[in-house]
Formats: C-alpha cells, sequence, structure tokens
C-alpha cells in the first residue's frame, strides 16, 4: 500500500505539470506569442516538456508531498543546494527561448531575449528607483496584511491553525554568511520574476502564473504564509503589467528578500520569542493571548 500511495504522489504532480505545460504551450499560441522556431513540432514538443519538468520538479511535487512528515534539513546545508532549483528555472528559461528563436531572426539572441523576456525598458534608472520603493512599501503592506489575517483568525477561534515556528529552513538560512544571503535575496528576484513574470505571465496571464508562484513557495509547509505570498505575487504582477518590464518587479523581489533576510530574520530569530507577554489573571491572559498572535503573524513573515 505505501508503494502505492508514493507511486500517486508522484503520479498526480507528473500530471499536473504535464497539463500546465500544455496550457501554457496553447495560451501562448492564443495570445499570439508563439515564437517562430515552434513551427518544426520537434521545437514545440521539446519546450513543453522542458516546462513539465520544471513545473514538477519546483510547482506541483510539493502538492504531492502534502501530508508527509519532512526529513530535517542538516545544520550545514550546502550552498550550492540552496541555489539549484533557481539554476534549474534559468536553464529551463534559457532552454526553451532557444527552441523557439535560435536560428529565426538576424537580430542577436540576447537582444531577442530581452525583449521577449521584459527586460528592456526606456529608462532602467526609473524602474530600479519605483522597485525599490515598491519592496520597501510591499513589505510593510503584506506585514500589515499578516498580522490583520491573523487578528481575525484569532477572533474567530481559529488560533490553534496559526504558526507557532518559523520554516526549519529559515533558521538555517539566518546561520549562513551574509554573502550568502545576500546571493540567495538577489539571485531570487532576478530567476523567479524573470520565469514566473517574464516568460510565464504575458503568456499565461497573471492569475495561473500567480497560481503557480504561490505553488512553488508551499514546500516551506506553512499554508498560512501563502496569504502573504500571494500578495506579493500579485504587487510585482501588477507591478510589471504597468510598467512593461520586469526590472523594477526585480527590484521590488530582491528587495523585500534582502529585508527579510539580512533584517527581519535575525530580528525575529533573537528576540521575538521574548516579546510575548506572559502574565496570570483573566485580563492579562486575553493580552497575553493577544500578543502571541501578533508574535505568530510576525514570525509568518520570516520568509
Amino acid at each position: 500500500m505505501e508503494g502505492v500511495e508514493a507511486l500517486v504522489r508522484l503520479l498526480v504532480p507528473a500530471l499536473l505539470a504535464a497539463g500546465a505545460a500544455i496550457w501554457v504551450d496553447r495560451a501562448t499560441e492564443a495570445r499570439g506569442f508563439l515564437p517562430p522556431g515552434f513551427r518544426e513540432p520537434w521545437r514545440r514538443v521539446a519546450a513543453v516538456a522542458i516546462l513539465a519538468s520544471i513545473f514538477f520538479v519546483g510547482v506541483f511535487l510539493p502538492v504531492g508531498m502534502i501530508g508527509v512528515e519532512a526529513q530535517p534539513l542538516p545544520e550545514d546545508l550546502d550552498t550550492p543546494r540552496l541555489f539549484l532549483l533557481q539554476g534549474l528555472l534559468v536553464l529551463s528559461v534559457v532552454t526553451w527561448f532557444v527552441l523557439g528563436y535560435a536560428g529565426t531572426s538576424d537580430r542577436s539572441l540576447a537582444k531577442l531575449f530581452a525583449h521577449q523576456l521584459g527586460l528592456r525598458a526606456e529608462k532602467p534608472l526609473t524602474e530600479l528607483g519605483l522597485g525599490f520603493l515598491a519592496g520597501v512599501a510591499g513589505w510593510l503592506a503584506v506585514i500589515a496584511l499578516m498580522i490583520a489575517t491573523a487578528l481575525a483568525i484569532y477572533l474567530l477561534g481559529g488560533e490553534e491553525i496559526l504558526p507557532k515556528e518559523p520554516p526549519e529552513l529559515v533558521p538555517v538560512i539566518a546561520g549562513l554568511a551574509i554573502g550568502v544571503r545576500i546571493a540567495i535575496g538577489l539571485t531570487a528576484g532576478v530567476v523567479e520574476e524573470l520565469f514566473f513574470r517574464g516568460l510565464l505571465q504575458p503568456r499565461v496571464g497573471i492569475a495561473f502564473s500567480t497560481a503557480l508562484f504561490v505553488l512553488a513557495h508551499l514546500s516551506y509547509d506553512q499554508p498560512f504564509m501563502l496569504i502573504g505570498i500571494t500578495a506579493l505575487s500579485l504587487l510585482f504582477a501588477f507591478l510589471v503589467r504597468w510598467r512593461r518590464s520586469i526590472l523594477a518587479a526585480i527590484v521590488a523581489h530582491a528587495t523585500f528578500d534582502l529585508v527579510q533576510l539580512l533584517l527581519i530574520i535575525p530580528f525575529v530569530l533573537e528576540r521575538l520569542p521574548n516579546l510575548a507577554p506572559a502574565g496570570g489573571g483573566g485580563e492579562v491572559d486575553g493580552i497575553a493571548a493577544a500578543g502571541a498572535v501578533l508574535v505568530s503573524a510576525l514570525r509568518v513573515m520570516l520568509w
């Protein structure tokens, strides 16, 4: 029975990944974005297979692992593993692009890549400035949203579903060298925006690309934090639609992650556990409970 369950946990994500990749291909054609190289069937089939593979590994496999007790992470998690998925995302984008555009135009592949993935902007410095402001504003907005949501859940009697501890990966990352944490924040901003907003959003729309982005973060095993991730994804998505470029979204994403990795995570892990008030009487107990809810909400924002 365990073998059957394991097979199902792999088969369902594989089918979902294949379906999502086919949907991306069909939506790309319907929106008039089908690359000229895809006139050759083998290229188109290979591109769909590439997308299905990255969807399986990075998006839908965590869905199949719901309910499975996660293995503890090693305290000395090696640095290459932290960047493995990002490397696969870059490889999938580049391979998809080469299959679609290599040998189809006199323009250089670099210029075609920048144009097709939204890396061009009339005023790059303006995009960088807007991205930084959006990243800071996004962090403030999301933390307010998470606190308000946590308080609403508490008032509705759902305190038990609020997270009490951060994802296991967070303390591991907090112990990394500052240079590694900076690299994680910067590469996440570039790579994830390139894949979800540069490649997917123009071809499948905001709703579907956001859903895939949220599912890709399901592996942190804290459903409550998906509220904040959804809000962030929508912020980045509408920023891309407004600016017609992913540059501002890249900066906003990187800014958010760097604030978390360099400032918030160290502060929360070192001091936040001591902020929850404690007391004995009924009124004090209520204050303590409300304080615990706020602590839980802030802990959710670790990632």
